[in-house]
């Protein structure tokens, strides 16, 4: 039996610049209003350290982005942060998602990495069922403090 993201056809690809407006957009759904011209700034800026993934449906086009970037501080080395992952409404519940996860952990392991994290708001239930189906678990509960300067 078929999964329905393969019976849509859907493929994971390095994002190019010319996704800058889906991925903008896309981001718009999760709350984040970000510009285009910065979105575009960070596709430039992809590098073997960092990179956007993005799904395409056929006549649909990109339907969906992961981020994923490594992280090395002194008190943590060998993993790989998820800096953000949206599925258009639409298509969500058809395995994009899970195609987009794969693509980051693949990413991470030819890095060397050996754990993924990533944050996500405590209002998003539904996402976190979403990341315990693939193997994630809280690993804790914290707040997030911000100072504009």
């Amino acid at each position: 039996m078929q999964s329905p993201s393969s019976e849509l056809g859907t493929s994971v690809r390095e994002a190019i610049p010319a996704d800058a407006q889906r991925i903008t957009a896309l981001a718009g759904q999760l709350g984040y209003e970000v510009p285009q011209a910065h979105v575009e700034r960070q596709l430039r800026r992809m590098n073997d350290e960092l990179t956007v993934f993005v799904a395409v449906v056929p006549r649909a086009g990109v339907v969906g982005w992961i981020g994923v970037g490594l992280h090395e501080s002194i008190t943590d080395s060998g993993r790989a942060d998820i800096h953000g992952l949206v599925v258009e409404d639409e298509y969500r519940g058809n395995g994009i998602g899970r195609l987009l996860v794969d693509a980051a952990e693949t990413w991470a392991r030819r890095r060397n990495c050996t754990s993924m994290r990533l944050v996500s708001n405590v209002v998003r239930e539904r996402a976190h069922e979403f990341y315990k189906r693939l193997g994630y678990t809280v690993l804790k509960t914290q707040h997030a403090f911000k100072k504009t300067l």
